[in-house]
């Protein structure tokens, strides 16, 4: 899905900073419920759908004036003709979602407690759905990547696609995505196995809406995989799809067959169409190709002040020739992965420019089942150098030939090794 980042990435922090975000979390759990009303509101659930709103205000809120909110609150609860409509857990969990989302930032969510289940599920890496993940450009909804060998992939859906329309006749959905929210798409593109959704899509170089039907299907996608290439099978062609919970795991798994295997003469590290996922995993395996303590990423919060994270394993690859490949559908953790080898002058990259997404959100689970995904900082690499909406710009700049029945860009790649 997914999303996300997608949209659903966290770094390892210091003690310091789990302390506070633990701190944090009880505090908001708490006292959340206060930061609305005329006199604030504190929820206790009584059944399924309806709550015990208590109207109190907090010291620290006293300065603030709910009463729209109340009256808004009261006259649809009193005056709208369908009373079994009137929700109030989600008119609750849409008053959250609706102060979150009044920042403008998409990857700023609120989920509740079904939503959060979904990405939770994308991160682990077996869901229903089409394949796709998804993030935006400025406001546009974009493909950042199909997953190999994904329902998508096969329908001909690309990195860099714009969804304009979902339609669901099933679901009877038929709506456009201006102003769609990236869980709100994810609940409507995803469905169980054998369904059908229909996306409606707009890509550079076409000059006319493109429509594809897709039949979802059940997805357990793999972190890692690798594959011995060139003439004689020495070259590593190792590839990570995304960084979600299992990716060390299956990365250790697969470095041991490199490191056994006496042949290996190269690495090409395939990071083409990964959207990225948990930023410590992507810290982590950069730490396999570089000296303990260098650079992998710099975080710089609201304040303008910059933390570096630093390599922490003894890399079993740092003496390995190393080559990088990314497109535009290489995203965030994988942009942190690729940024810190071309930095550290230990890979030279290959390929297109990447998506381009430099925020990290951190995830959190509230009690119930809901969550927040907040936009805590921005990354940059350890030159300094942010890539929101610019992307990383590959050492040798190659286009992915689509007629070819070779893969043009691995090719170059196991070349320049």
């Amino acid at each position: 899905m997914p999303f996300v980042d997608k949209h659903m990435v966290k770094i390892r922090f210091s003690s310091f900073r789990k302390s506070i975000l633990y701190f944090f979390i009880v505090l908001l759990v708490f006292s959340g419920g206060y930061l609305l009303g005329v006199k604030g509101y504190r929820v206790q659930l009584e059944n399924a759908n309806k709550i015990n709103v208590v109207r109190e205000l907090p010291v620290d809120k006293s300065d603030v004036d709910f009463s729209l909110f109340w009256k808004v609150w009261d006259t649809l609860s009193t005056r709208y003709f369908d009373k079994s409509k009137i929700n109030q857990k989600n008119m609750v969990y849409g008053a959250i979602q609706g102060m979150v989302s009044a920042v403008g930032d998409p990857y700023t969510v609120f989920l509740p407690p079904n939503d959060n289940k979904v990405v939770n599920e994308d991160l682990s890496g077996s869901f229903e759905g089409i394949g796709i993940e998804i993030g935006f450009r400025g406001n546009q909804l974009t493909v950042i990547s199909p997953l190999p060998d994904s329902p998508a992939q096969k329908a001909g859906i690309k990195a860099g696609d714009f969804i304009v329309g979902i339609k669901d006749e099933a679901k009877k959905i038929d709506r456009g995505t201006v102003g769609i929210t990236i869980t709100e798409a994810v609940k409507l593109i995803r469905g169980s196995a054998g369904t059908k959704v229909t996306l409606a899509l707009t890509r550079d170089g076409l000059s006319e809406v493109k429509i594809v039907e897709i039949e979802r299907a059940k997805l357990n996608v793999p972190s890692v995989t690798l594959k011995f290439v060139g003439e004689g099978e020495d070259v590593a062609h190792l590839r990570v799809i995304k960084f979600g919970g299992s990716t060390l795991t299956e990365w250790d798994k697969m470095v041991s067959q490199i490191v056994a295997n006496k042949k290996t003469r190269g690495i090409v590290l395939d990071l083409r169409n990964n959207p990225g996922g948990y930023l410590e995993a992507s810290v982590d395996i950069a730490g396999e190709f570089l000296k303990s303590g260098s650079v992998g990423v710099i975080e710089e919060d609201s304040n303008g002040t910059k933390t570096e994270f630093k390599t922490q394993r003894v890399g079993r690859l740092t003496q390995i020739p190393l080559i990088v490949l990314v497109n535009e559908g290489s995203a965030s953790a994988s942009e942190i992965l690729a940024g810190a080898l071309k930095d550290n002058n230990r890979a030279k990259v290959v390929g297109e420019k990447t998506f381009g997404k430099g925020s990290i959100q951190e995830p959190l689970d509230f009690t119930g089942g809901s969550g927040i995904h907040i936009t805590i900082a921005r990354w940059l690499t350890p030159s300094g150098f942010w890539v929101n909406e610019k992307g990383l710009t590959p050492d040798v700049e190659i286009k992915f030939d689509e007629t070819g029945k070779t893969d043009n860009q691995l090719e170059e790649a196991i070349k320049l090794l």
